[in-house]
C-alpha cells in the first residue's frame, strides 16, 4: 500500500513538472507597430533566433539604375537556449530539425527601431510540408533585428550581378491558431 502511494505521488509530481515546463515554454507575443502584429485568435507557438545573412545581388532596377537587391537569407535557427533548431533560406522558408517547413510572402513591415536594420515584418504562410512544429503555422513575424542591410554603395553597371552577404539577427515568432 504504500508502495503505491509512493507510485502515485511520483506519477503526480512527473505531471506537475510537465505542465510546469509546458507552461513555462508559452511565449508571449512581442510589442510591435500596429502593421506587423499577428492576426487575433493566433498564439505563439515558436520563438526562433536567427543568425546569419541576407545576400543581396547587383542588378538594374525598373529605372535602369542599379540597386542592391535582396536575393535571399541564409540563416541558423536557434531556441533559447542557443541549441540549432533549424534554418531559414530563399522563398522565404523555414525548415526545422524535426521535419517541419513552411514558407511565405511579407505582408507587412515597419522600420527597425535599430537604425540600419533591416525592417520588422509580418508574414503570411503560403506552403507548408513536413510534420512537426511549424504544421499549422499561419503567420510570422521578423522583429529585434540587428544589420542586414545591402551596402550603401559598389553596385553599379561594372558589378552587374555581383554578390554581398550583410551580417544580421533577428527573432522569428511563428504563430499559429489559439486551441
Amino acid at each position: 500500500m504504500h508502495t503505491a502511494a509512493t507510485i502515485a505521488g511520483a506519477v503526480m509530481l512527473g505531471l506537475l513538472l510537465q505542465f510546469s515546463l509546458a507552461n513555462a515554454q508559452e511565449e508571449p507575443p512581442p510589442e510591435v507597430p500596429a502593421a506587423v502584429r499577428a492576426r487575433p485568435g493566433e498564439e505563439v507557438v515558436l520563438l526562433a533566433h536567427a543568425s546569419g545573412f541576407q545576400i543581396y545581388a547587383c542588378r538594374a532596377g525598373t529605372d535602369g539604375k542599379f540597386i542592391w537587391t535582396l536575393k535571399a537569407p541564409d540563416a541558423e535557427l536557434t531556441d533559447r537556449d542557443g541549441k540549432v533548431i533549424g534554418s531559414h533560406s530563399a522563398g522565404p522558408t523555414w525548415k526545422l530539425k524535426d521535419g517541419s517547413e513552411v514558407s511565405g510572402k511579407a505582408l507587412a513591415h515597419a522600420d527597425s527601431p535599430d537604425p540600419g536594420s533591416v525592417p520588422w515584418l509580418l508574414v503570411n504562410v503560403v506552403n507548408h510540408s513536413g510534420r512537426g512544429v511549424l504544421t499549422k503555422v499561419t503567420t510570422i513575424q521578423r522583429v529585434h533585428t540587428h544589420g542586414g542591410n545591402p551596402p550603401l554603395e559598389g553596385c553599379d553597371e561594372s558589378h552587374r550581378d555581383a554578390e554581398t552577404k550583410s551580417s544580421y539577427t533577428a527573432d522569428y515568432y511563428f504563430y499559429a491558431p489559439a486551441k
